[in-house]
């Protein structure tokens, strides 16, 4: 029987008093590689939200990679996060800092105190993205693309379950945007990590069909996948 990593039930989505999704209900088992679409302003960034903690759940029933969202609160949601890989549109990297830094300041943030560990997890999650050779790089030397790629090696360093990709092909270049699907879906094969993304998108879901959530008038839909 597949494991689920993603259960809610019965849920209300808000941003502060407004009411963004109602009556959500989601399965996503490990492993699976899941789109959420809709366009821009339906609720796909405050579902991913609420999913890593940065909205509660309010009302319904959430359980995400084992933790109970609706008992979340400040002292847990880090250790929620330590269990997700999040991949966002905009990088948000560090600019005062080579990449080796920007994954160790991940690390220490999440806890990690072995320099020799530390290390060893940096090459191990560069070499999946192949950027071993970049380390050195700053991010302002680094094309759009491999921005991209240190933001999906920085959401591994904990070996995460669960990746919430927000729009991370939005600002790439068409075969930029290919380069990165292909690692996504390598990710959740090889690792058995589920990838949920969010994306509008639909020249990247033609070339790569998954299964299909989507956000539509208040509500979230679940479309089957479209075999190639």
């Amino acid at each position: 029987m597949a494991e689920s990593i993603v259960t809610i039930k019965n849920a209300n989505i808000y941003q502060g008093s407004n009411l963004i999704l109602q009556d959500v209900n989601i399965n996503v088992n490990k492993g699976e590689f899941v789109y959420l679409v809709g366009k821009t302003g339906t609720g796909k960034s405050s579902l991913l939200k609420t999913m890593y903690g940065d909205l509660p759940l309010r009302e319904g029933e959430g359980i995400v990679a084992g933790y109970d969202l609706r008992q979340m609160d400040w002292k847990k949601v880090p250790f929620l996060r330590r269990s997700l890989g999040v991949v966002f549109q905009d990088f948000q990297l560090l600019t005062d800092r080579n990449v080796h830094e920007n994954l160790k300041f991940v690390l220490k943030a999440t806890g990690w105190k072995d320099d020799k560990l530390m290390e060893e997890k940096i090459n191990d999650v560069l070499d999946k993205v192949g950027l071993k050779s970049k380390s050195f790089k700053m991010p302002f030397e680094m094309s759009g693309g491999e921005q991209q790629r240190v933001d999906i090696a920085r959401a591994l360093l904990n070996s995460p379950k669960l990746v919430l990709a927000d729009e991370p092909t939005g600002n790439l270049d068409p075969e930029t945007s290919e380069e990165i699907m292909q690692l996504l879906f390598q990710i959740a094969k090889d690792f058995n990590t589920t990838v949920i993304m969010a994306t509008h998108d639909y020249i990247v879901i033609n070339r790569y069909p998954a299964r299909m959530l989507k956000t539509e008038r208040d509500r979230v839909f679940d479309s089957a996948a479209v075999t190639a």
